[in-house]
């Protein structure tokens, strides 16, 4: 945790908060919004998963000398606290993702710089839902799977690995009204002097409007697109001459063709097609790899006409270059799967701790700057990305020993944690904010 707490003082993400959000008591006393946001956070790093957890972290006396927050609140505080968050408060914490992630380019390693400067900012855009259990939970419904559940739509930072706009709703709610707003938000609070962004999103946000807010926010968009009868017509125009190989991955061709939707604004259209021998192909008409293949292909496989079927996949984009580097970039979409399996998996976002939508909205934020503050952590010690169970292995589960000499807290350990020695060693180096 002392790495964390380096992290924290160098961003400035307790005072980024406290800035942004404002008092959300009467009373100065006890933890400033900031203050509460990141001890939650602290204790999701540390592999907590309920409020109760924080109960326990209050008793850790040793780690407490090495947060940022050393006495986190208890679980009945936080609730009565997460509950002052409104719509306002959890934006002023979304500000503050954007204002340190700047902070965080700017103090991080020449190389790790370069690195995220190098290449135009991609932002994903994507949602997952939060199975709940619980009739009397509020601000949750039943999705198509039957699962009582939350949902969280995301916008992320691809390149860095860090949350800049997220909203909440129920399972059951349509996230495509509220993603204009979000990949506008994300679009934005990207850190100044990086290319012209890049948005990619999957066909569950195949939208105009969605569409016109990404070019209205200056930025490039790719879609994946339903295969309706107008896609399928048009990947059945493209001549054989005209495919061309994937870039790695097996037996798969990339091509373009001319589709555009109705009221639409010009787009290119580019078609991925993948060779799916007869053997491969399942006989159950619910598998997904069969809602991919044309049907007429499909239909000689099942009749033994052909010993092959194409399975389509197609991409609307404003993105300028060869059709085959942009499916190979949009294909990196899964980096925002990834991120949410990270938090779900390890920063306590796989459920809703709480009955009241305030305090889930505020879980929702705690968990993702747990995320963030992994991710620049990492970025500004100049280490390798690991997921969250590698990171407490190897960072945050090292035995230790802490001392108290001439008023000095010292902390032991072991020889052989090289990595986290020298980690901590670039971050205590690193300059708070002025002012």
């Amino acid at each position: 945790m002392v790495c964390v707490r380096e992290a924290v003082r160098a961003l400035g993400v307790i005072d980024a908060i406290d800035g942004f959000v404002g008092p959300v008591k009467q009373r100065n006393r006890g933890l400033s919004a900031g203050e509460f946001v990141v001890s939650v956070a602290e204790c999701l790093l540390g592999g907590g998963d309920f409020l109760a957890d924080l109960d326990r972290a209050r008793q850790d006396t040793a780690a407490g000398a090495l947060r940022s927050v050393p006495v986190p609140p208890a679980a009945t505080t936080a609730r009565t606290l997460a509950q002052r968050f409104g719509p306002d408060e959890l934006a002023g914490i979304e500000a503050a993702w954007v204002e340190t992630t700047a902070r965080a380019v700017t103090l991080a390693p020449p190389a790790e710089r370069a690195r995220l400067r190098r290449e135009r900012p991609t932002v994903d855009l994507d949602s997952t839902e939060i199975e709940v259990f619980g009739p009397k939970k509020q601000g949750v419904a039943y999705n198509y799977l039957g699962q009582l559940a939350g949902r969280v739509l995301l916008g992320t930072w691809a390149e860095a690995g860090v949350a800049l706009a997220v909203e909440t709703m129920a399972g059951n709610q349509d996230p495509r009204p509220t993603a204009p707003d979000v990949v506008t938000a994300a679009v934005t609070g990207l850190p100044a002097g990086l290319g012209r962004p890049r948005v990619r999103m999957d066909s569950g946000f195949f939208d105009r409007n969605i569409v016109a807010a990404v070019l209205a926010a200056d930025a490039d968009v790719c879609v994946a697109a339903p295969r309706n009868p107008a896609v399928v017509r048009a990947w059945q125009a493209i001549e054989e001459g005209a495919w061309r190989p994937a870039v790695r991955m097996r037996d798969a061709e990339v091509a373009e063709t001319i589709y555009t939707p109705k009221n639409w604004p010009a787009m290119r259209c580019i078609v991925r097609r993948v060779r799916h021998p007869a053997e491969r192909i399942s006989t159950n008409p619910r598998a997904r790899r069969r809602r991919t293949l044309d049907k007429n292909q499909l239909q000689m496989v099942l009749d033994g006409q052909a010993d092959h079927a194409y399975g389509y996949s197609v991409l609307l984009t404003t993105l300028e270059g060869d059709p085959v580097d942009i499916e190979h970039w949009f294909r990196g979409r899964v980096k925002i799967e990834d991120r949410f399996r990270d938090a779900k998996l390890g920063y306590g976002l796989r459920h809703l701790p709480s009955g009241d939508p305030k305090i889930n909205a505020l879980w929702v934020h705690a968990t993702l700057t747990a995320m963030n503050l992994a991710a620049l952590t990492q970025l500004l010690a100049s280490q390798d990305r690991r997921h969250a169970k590698r990171l407490r292995h190897d960072w945050l589960r090292v035995p230790g020993r802490v001392l108290r000499h001439a008023r000095t807290t010292i902390l032991r350990l072991p020889t052989t944690a090289t990595d986290l020695v020298t980690a901590h060693t670039r971050l205590a180096h690193l300059p708070a904010p002025s002012g």
